[in-house]
């Protein structure tokens, strides 16, 4: 097991990677405290649950809103919940974003930990602090910067996750490589078949690669005001694609950092071999590597993006493969790309 540190305005968090569920009783407090999960989790694994309340929430996207957030509300003051309560969310990147906003605004905010059971998750949604909901099309708009005490990564319960849900774990991977870590990039490459596979030892190293990576750049910015911009690369474009179909945020990101390679060399920072280079491996991890959607309909949802400020926008640009560089962008410039990559 590897222990990694992010210390935030309000908490310090530790990330146990390579942990396991059975033992989250070890890491709670003696205070009252409630699990959250979904229903599919709480089938598969209630039996390695601590012997807690449970709230139970749906699965999807759809879930993701202050509708849920409603009723766990409700739910904790059914349970007679204090401020020296503590909750625990059991589950992927959803579960997670749901509890720690609940977390951090009943009675004003009471501590919360994770359990991470994707390999999205693990990577990335459940590590930094970010913690929101869905408002109508607009993607994590509700939202508030706040760590949780600990965050356990057990990579036995990436076995029993659907194949599309581990290619959507990958985007994230190669995102992570892409802006920051050249040697993990071709690590991926090398270990192609076993990464997909999940070998044990493969995807351990992986996720404690990443969780490095994101834990360093939220530690140097936690609120998102510098360096940790680069962890938004190919998101502008993925998350408009995410908005027009659910193709799960992976693989919308996916296609975004495509677009955002492509973004790239057409500003003569990365060569056409580095942007086919990154398009094989996208391939090879079953990701999606080509669109085909109106440029107005991507214009339409990518102004809708809240990282926007006013007609310009941060928009996070390749080096090279292993380094980032973000820059302020008008929405005309991004809308002229568009129309020429979406046709």
């Amino acid at each position: 097991m590897e222990t990694f540190h992010v210390k935030g305005e309000t908490a310090c968090s530790s990330i146990y990677v390579g942990e396991h569920l059975k033992n989250l009783g070890n890491y709670l407090p003696t205070a009252q405290t409630v699990i959250i999960t979904d229903e599919t989790i709480k089938n598969k694994y209630k039996k390695d649950f601590p012997d807690l309340p449970i709230i139970t929430i749906g699965t999807g996207e759809g879930i993701k809103t202050l509708a849920s957030v409603e009723f766990i509300l409700k739910e904790l003051i059914r349970y007679s919940c204090d401020r020296s309560s503590f909750i625990v969310g059991i589950g992927g990147g959803i579960v997670s974003d749901i509890t720690g906003f609940v977390a951090s605004i009943f009675l004003r905010g009471i501590k919360f930990g994770f359990v991470s059971t994707s390999l999205l998750s693990q990577v990335d949604a459940s590590v930094g602090g970010k913690n929101g909901v869905n408002l109508d099309a607009y993607k994590n708009m509700i939202g508030v910067f706040n760590q949780p005490e600990f965050v356990i990564c057990d990579i036995d319960l990436l076995q029993t996750l659907p194949r599309n849900e581990i290619s959507n774990g990958f985007a994230e991977i190669v995102k992570h490589a892409l802006i920051c870590d050249e040697a993990l990039f071709e690590f991926i490459e090398n270990n192609l078949q076993k990464a997909m596979a999940l070998d044990y030892q493969t995807i351990y190293r992986i996720v404690a690669e990443c969780v490095r990576i994101k834990s360093g750049v939220v530690g140097q910015d936690e609120k998102e005001s510098g360096e940790r911009r680069k962890l938004n690369f190919g998101h502008t474009i993925g998350h408009a694609i995410e908005k027009i179909e659910s193709a799960g945020h992976g693989r919308s990101v996916s296609m975004g950092m495509v677009a955002a390679a492509k973004f790239s060399e057409e500003r003569q920072l990365i060569s056409g071999k580095e942007v086919s280079r990154i398009i094989s491996l996208l391939k090879g991890l079953n990701l999606p590597t080509t669109f085909d959607y109106s440029p107005e309909a991507i214009i339409s949802a990518a102004g809708k993006d809240k990282k926007k400020q006013g007609q310009d926008l941060f928009y996070v640009f390749l080096e090279k493969i292993g380094r980032a560089r973000v820059e302020k962008i008008s929405f005309h410039e991004l809308n002229k790309f568009i129309r020429k990559i979406f046709i």
